[in-house]
């Protein structure tokens, strides 16, 4: 893989990552448009390096608002803390039931399927970019609302449809449960703070499960065999350093503009944008 190659995968991830519009549905087009094989064990690794990159940038833009609002109290921290560990709880429960429920509709429970065998599907990721197009628009009609804090049945809902983006390329984690708080009354700037402390929990454990696969050497691709991990991994590790660096910085201008639109009442900008996005997608599949 050249150093373009990585760069733009890099910048891609890095921005479509932390704005609301899906960055696997665009690493993965990107990767068809250069010629590589989204299911290959080295751009596993390299997905991973991209995500760790992406999720420094998380830690350190939020980092000053989050000690403020997480970690001014021992109760702060409890009570916080416990809306974080509701809404994941619920993420987990929802993801798996679908992911078993699509291996059983889908694959007959074929025992090799694996969930990323439908990341290359371009009608999947074109249905979950209009969805998440639709709910952003949607929740851009609710004017912000005073008073709007994270509650338990808000922490469930939002964990609830994050559930949701787990199993559908396409579907935006940050556009949907940013909407989602919106939609049910949060407030701009603690919708955005819980979706992020959210994707700082939730991205160890994507992360961990993609080395895994990579390192294993098939993952989602049974022809390669397991002792191919040498041959196709290791070289790229140096290449993966590098990408995580480049998603790190292009996270960070992501973010930054991101709460800009937020705050300036553009959020539905971006599902404009996620419909185009599907049209696109679809044609080119």
């Amino acid at each position: 893989m050249s150093f373009i190659n990585i760069l733009i995968l890099a910048i891609v991830q890095g921005l479509a990552e932390l704005l609301p519009v899906s960055s696997s549905a665009h690493v993965i087009m990107a990767e068809k448009l250069l010629g590589l094989d989204p299911t290959a064990p080295e751009m596993t690794l390299l997905l991973v390096m991209l995500h760790t990159g992406t999720m420094f940038a998380v830690i350190l833009y939020f980092w000053k608002t989050w000690r403020t609002t997480y970690f001014s109290s021992g109760k702060a921290f409890r009570h916080n803390a416990f809306y974080i560990v509701l809404a994941t709880a619920v993420t987990g429960v929802v993801g798996l039931t679908l992911q078993s429920l699509i291996k059983h509709l889908y694959a007959h429970n074929a025992p090799d399927f694996e969930i990323e065998h439908l990341f290359g599907n371009s009608k999947i990721i074109a249905a979950g970019l209009a969805a998440a197009g639709v709910l952003i628009i949607a929740s851009s009609r609710f004017g912000e609302r005073e008073g709007g804090e994270i509650s338990s049945v808000r922490a469930l809902v939002i964990g609830l449809v994050q559930g949701l983006c787990l199993p559908f390329r396409g579907f935006s984690r940050s556009g949907a449960t940013i909407s989602t708080g919106l939609a049910m009354g949060v407030t701009r700037k603690r919708a955005e703070e819980f979706s992020f402390a959210l994707a700082v929990v939730l991205t160890p454990v994507v992360i961990a499960k993609e080395a895994l696969r990579a390192f294993h050497g098939g993952g989602a691709n049974p022809a390669l065999p397991s002792g191919a991990v040498s041959g196709t991994i290791l070289p790229m590790l140096l290449p993966s350093l590098l990408g995580m660096l480049f998603s790190f910085i292009a996270g960070l201008v992501a973010l930054r503009w991101l709460s800009r639109w937020l705050e300036q009442d553009r959020w539905h900008l971006f599902g404009g944008y996620c419909i185009l996005a599907a049209l696109l997608v679809f044609w080119l599949g």
